[in-house]
C-alpha cells in the first residue's frame, strides 16, 4: 500500500478515507511544498464545486456578444465552471501560478513585430511538469488526479481566485497578491479531499484605473468587463479581416498585447521576475514573411493559431508592416507589392491596406473579383505620417 510521511508520522493514504483535518491538512502542505520544489511560484487549494459566480458570468457576457467569436471557456460554460465535469467525484483543486515576468531584450535593430510576454517562451511547460508531479505524487497515493493547464475544461482564473492566490483586477485579469499578474495558471483536480481555501483575497486595485486609460481600443468596457471585439490579444487571434477599426491601433504587435499589465502598478513593482531563458519577444517580420508555410508554423511555436492556419500569421504581419514599415525600404517594398498580388484574397486585402497606410498606392490593383478585396478598396486608409 502506498504511504506518505506526513508531519505526524506514517499514514497509508488509501485506508484514509475521510482523512480527519490534520491529516488532511498535513498531507495538502505536503503537496504544497512538493509544487513549490518543482518549479511552481504561488499554490492554494480550492474547493471543486460549481464555480457559479464564473458560470453566471459567462453566460451572460455571451448573451449580449462580449465574446464576440471567442470559444475557449466560452464554449460550454456549463462545464468549464464544474471540476467535476473533468474528474469525477472532484473534491479538490490545486491551482498552481508560474510567473512569466522575464527581463526582455531590447528592441532589434531589424524591421521587427513585439510578441505578448507570456508567449516569449513557453511558460505553461514549468507549470505543466510542476502540476505532473503533486498529480503522480496524488495518484501513487490511490487517488484520481488530472493536470489541466491552458485548457478549456476549465475557468483558471476563478480557480484560482477560489483558491485565495489573488484577486480580479480591472483588467479582468487575475492578480497574484504580492507578484502582479504575470503569471500563467494551471489546477490538479482530484478527488482527495484536501483543505481547501476558504476565503478569497480582498480587492486591491483600489480607485487606480490605469488599466482602464492606457488600453489602445478601449476594450475594458467597465471595471473588469472586457469586450473581446475591441480586445487586441483577441483580435490577433480571431481568424477572418482583421476589424479596420482597430488595425493603427495594434501598432507593432504582431501576437497578443500586454499593455493593461504594463502600467499595472502591482505587476510592475511586485512581479517574480523568472530568469531570461530563450526568450523571444520580437519577431522579424519580413523574414517570416518570406518564410513557407510549414516553416512560419515552426516559428511561432505554441501560439495559439485558429486552424494552425499560417494566413493568420501573415495578416497581422502586414498590419503591422503598414504600421511601422518604412516605404523607402526596398524590402518592405517588395513585401507589399508581392501581397498586394497574393493569390489568397485575405492577404491581398491586408497588404492593400498597408500599401495606402505607406503610400505605396502604385501597387494597389484598380479592381478585384473578391469581395473581401472588393471591400478594402473601398476602405483605404490615410497615408501613414511619420
Amino acid at each position: 500500500m502506498p504511504e506518505w510521511c506526513l508531519r505526524f508520522g506514517i499514514v497509508p493514504l488509501a485506508n484514509q478515507q475521510p482523512f480527519n483535518r490534520e491529516q488532511a491538512a498535513a498531507y495538502t502542505e505536503q503537496l504544497r511544498a512538493l509544487g513549490l520544489a518543482n518549479g511552481i511560484d504561488r499554490i492554494g487549494v480550492a474547493p471543486a464545486t460549481v464555480m457559479q459566480r464564473a458560470r453566471e458570468t459567462l453566460h451572460s457576457r455571451k448573451a449580449i456578444g462580449l465574446h464576440d467569436t471567442m470559444q475557449f471557456t466560452y464554449r460550454n460554460p456549463d462545464r468549464s465552471t464544474n471540476p467535476e465535469a473533468a474528474v469525477p467525484n472532484a473534491k479538490a483543486m490545486i491551482v498552481g501560478a508560474c510567473s512569466y515576468s522575464t527581463d526582455g531584450p531590447n528592441e532589434p535593430q531589424q524591421l521587427s513585430a513585439r510578441v505578448a510576454r507570456y508567449a516569449w517562451a513557453d511558460y505553461y511547460e514549468t507549470l505543466r511538469d510542476g502540476l505532473g508531479v503533486v498529480a503522480e505524487a496524488l495518484k501513487s497515493n490511490g487517488w484520481n488526479a488530472q493536470v489541466f493547464v491552458d485548457h478549456n475544461a476549465l475557468v483558471d482564473r476563478e480557480a484560482a481566485y477560489l483558491a485565495g492566490l489573488g484577486w480580479y483586477g480591472k483588467n479582468a485579469n487575475l492578480l497574484i497578491s504580492g507578484a502582479g499578474s504575470f503569471f500563467v495558471l494551471g489546477s490538479v483536480v482530484t478527488d482527495a479531499p484536501l483543505v481547501v481555501n476558504e476565503r478569497p483575497v480582498d480587492d486591491g486595485c483600489g480607485a487606480c484605473k490605469r488599466c482602464l486609460d492606457s488600453c489602445p481600443t478601449n476594450a475594458i468596457v467597465e471595471p473588469g468587463v472586457i469586450d473581446a471585439a475591441k480586445c487586441l490579444a483577441w483580435l490577433v487571434q480571431k481568424p477572418g479581416v482583421f476589424n479596420r477599426d482597430y488595425r493603427v491601433a495594434l501598432a507593432d504587435r504582431v501576437y497578443g498585447c500586454d499593455s493593461c499589465q504594463d502600467v499595472c502598478p502591482p505587476t510592475i513593482r511586485l512581479g517574480i521576475t523568472t530568469k531570461p531563458t530563450a526568450v523571444r519577444a520580437w519577431v522579424p517580420i519580413l523574414h517570416m514573411l518570406n518564410m513557407e508555410d510549414a516553416q512560419l508554423l515552426e516559428s511561432v511555436g505554441q501560439w495559439y493559431i485558429a486552424d494552425r492556419n499560417p494566413m493568420w500569421v501573415r495578416r497581422n504581419l502586414l498590419i503591422v508592416l503598414g504600421n511601422i514599415g518604412n516605404a523607402e525600404d526596398e524590402d518592405v517594398r517588395d513585401a507589399i507589392q508581392r501581397f498586394c498580388s497574393h493569390k489568397e484574397p485575405m492577404l491581398r486585402a491586408h497588404a492593400i491596406w498597408s500599401a495606402a497606410r505607406l503610400g505605396l498606392h502604385q501597387f494597389i490593383p484598380l479592381t478585384d473579383e473578391d469581395p473581401v478585396v472588393v471591400e478594402e478598396l473601398r476602405n483605404l486608409p490615410e497615408v501613414r505620417v511619420g
